[in-house]
């Protein structure tokens, strides 16, 4: 795939996500122009003059519960990353109608705004915690795949395609535990939910770039998985802060003990390939179903689950993941 041509936007491109697949892009791939697409006037302020002013760049300010505003930013875009959400599970508990009007609603204003501006391949990047989901957040980001998968239906007579790719927890991401963890070690305490919770994890660049290899890989109604290590959340906290005293306050409402990025229903239509699994369509007419011919199926029964995962990262491999967000904390750089 050629990137040297196309437009992209990105949605919610002033986050943590955005911004980093914005530089690698703008580095590596060269596009033609990338759209930032986003409702923070002072985030994009801040990135602008955090150097991030490529004569390529364009600052979008809208929402992506603005369907008309979506549909202008979206005028001779090729390729839409779609990253906006309300990501914060208590938030989320707290404002329901908040996150459906984000998470779904906004999912819905941007496949129909990708189909009526002719865009040709939009990705939705999704969470583990959308598979068998135990909170708000999770159940938003179900019913986002949902919608962006099944607009492939309406897509077939066009050349807009959908996707979305669904990955665990990427470390030192806003709101995420290890910036938390690097607070709470000057004082001596570290607090985690529960001393056996497993996560799934992956850095912020390797995000990127699995992101970036399935907009070229695409062909529409995939739900593209990483095949990513699992750590214990209580071996993170050692790795960070070995002298600290861990307390365990109990797990909180809609956290689940380990997390599920394949359902064994989904496995049933799930093909595996040597660094990633792709979902296929469950029951579609139209594409997304070459990929049986490139991997293996999966055994009856499988799940791809935190803590049956065949990958764990040891505590030399967590602080290794954890060593850029040592060295950014020390230097007062790091985002809570």
């Amino acid at each position: 795939m050629d990137w040297k041509n196309q437009v992209v936007l990105i949605t919610g491109g002033t986050g943590s996500f955005g911004k980093k697949f914005t530089k690698i892009l703008l580095e590596e791939k060269q596009p033609k122009k990338i759209i930032i697409f986003s409702r923070d006037e002072l985030k994009q302020h801040e990135m602008q003059v955090g150097g991030y002013n490529d004569p390529r760049l364009r600052y979008f300010i809208g929402d992506v519960r603005d369907r008309e505003r979506l549909v202008r930013a979206m005028h001779g875009v090729d390729i839409v990353v779609h990253a906006a959400a309300l990501k914060q599970v208590p938030a989320c508990e707290y404002n329901p109608m908040e996150a459906i009007k984000t998470n779904i609603n906004g999912t819905g204003n941007v496949v129909e705004a990708a189909l009526d501006a002719g865009v040709k391949k939009v990705l939705t990047v999704s969470t583990d915690k959308a598979v068998s989901p135990a909170n708000l957040y999770g159940a938003t980001k179900l019913a986002a795949e949902k919608l962006t998968i099944q607009s492939n239906a309406y897509a077939a007579g066009t050349s807009t395609r959908y996707s979305c790719v669904r990955y665990g927890n990427v470390v030192g991401s806003r709101g995420s535990v290890v910036p938390l963890f690097l607070k709470q070690r000057s004082s001596g305490k570290i607090t985690i939910t529960d001393d056996r919770m497993t996560r799934f994890w992956l850095s912020l660049d390797q995000g990127v770039r699995f992101v970036i290899n399935c907009i070229e890989q695409m062909e529409g109604g995939e739900v593209f998985v990483p095949k990513i290590p699992s750590t214990k959340v209580i071996d993170l906290a050692k790795a960070i802060a070995p002298e600290a005293q861990i307390n365990v306050i109990g797990i909180r409402p809609g956290e689940k003990l380990h997390e599920l990025m394949i359902s064994e229903d989904e496995a049933r239509n799930t093909i595996e390939l040597e660094t990633m699994f792709v979902v296929q369509p469950a029951e579609a007419t139209w594409f997304g179903y070459s990929w049986k011919d490139k991997g293996k199926t999966l055994p009856d029964g499988f799940r791809y689950s935190s803590d049956n995962n065949t990958e764990w990262l040891d505590m030399e491999g967590i602080k290794k993941f954890v060593a850029p967000f040592e060295e950014l904390f020390k230097e007062g750089k790091l985002e809570g």
